[in-house]
């Protein structure tokens, strides 16, 4: 695709899943981590600028994600778990030659990416997580603003097929995916992937995960003080509800899950990376090490 001109695309077999990749630059390992609905093209405007940069970013589909593939469900959801994507990734980044490596990761992705850091601390250096507080803290503090306001979490994690039925009755006022807003190749490559009655499905079962599993590995974490050892930079658009749900004070959400923590809102909403991919990467850029 020529919104990654350069970059090469892959299919990396780790495990007991095959993830969609792509990957290009030279330099320090990024890993940049989607979020629901789309696909590793959300970052074709954020990728080749951080491999300009010097680094070698890799961009991969989640599983059960785009061309991802998904295991069987297990009862408990868990092979939609952010723990199982998390070492999805770890085996991608070995495969590809890196032991250690910085992370990105946005919505769903930056769940994965706190489980990752809080899993696999030898493995990774900074992090950034976009538009998130911990799973666990968001419900917890879930109140009738949240519920309002994120009621998909609870009607994706309903048991199937209840969700997959009635978003595949229309799939446009679901999605709502804006080509002039995504870009024509990576509004195409995301309308394919939730045009997938597979993928629409692993997503839900995500949230099932989210609502389960993936809760109480969060819940496990905070009782027994695990916190984020490697510096730590959380992310928000300014124009997303994020802030508002939490008082204005994101960041007192993760304090105690940091010991190296900052953060701030950008001028965007919530799909930053295609909104203001200049100010995600110049923040990006001003917070990684440089090659």
């Amino acid at each position: 695709m020529a919104m990654f001109a350069g970059f090469e695309l892959s299919y990396v077999d780790v495990g007991n899943v095959r993830l969609r990749v792509r990957f290009g630059g030279e330099g320090p390992a990024v890993l940049l981590v989607h979020g629901h609905p789309r696909t590793h093209t959300t970052w074709h405007l954020v990728a080749p600028a951080l491999a300009s940069a010097g680094y070698t970013v890799v961009c991969p589909d989640l599983r059960g994600y785009g061309r991802s593939t998904a295991p069987p469900d297990e009862p408990d959801h868990s092979q939609a778990g952010k723990r199982a994507m998390a070492g999805d990734l770890i085996a991608l980044m070995r495969e590809l030659g890196h032991e250690r490596f910085h992370a990105v990761g946005h919505d769903r992705g930056g769940y994965v990416v706190q489980r990752l850091a809080l899993d696999h601390p030898h493995a990774v250096g900074h992090v950034v997580i976009l538009g998130d507080v911990p799973i666990g803290e968001a419900l917890s503090r879930c109140d009738a603003r949240f519920a309002h306001a994120w009621y998909h979490w609870f009607f994706m994690g309903q048991p199937a097929p209840l969700p997959e039925r009635l978003i595949a009755a229309d799939l446009d006022a679901w999605y709502k995916l804006d080509p002039a807003r995504m870009g024509r190749e990576n509004h195409a490559d995301v309308a394919e992937a939730v045009a997938d009655p597979r993928v629409r499905h692993a997503m839900c079962e995500d949230y099932r995960a989210g609502l389960g599993v993936d809760r109480a590995a969060d819940d496990a974490d905070r009782a027994a003080g695990r916190r984020i050892t490697s510096p730590l930079l959380v992310l928000w658009g300014a124009k997303d509800d994020v802030a508002e749900l939490y008082d204005h004070d994101v960041l007192g959400v993760w304090r105690p899950w940091a010991t190296d923590l900052s953060g701030h809102a950008l001028d965007t909403g919530h799909h930053m990376m295609e909104e203001a991919p200049d100010l995600l990467t110049e923040a990006l850029l001003d917070f990684l090490p440089r090659p």
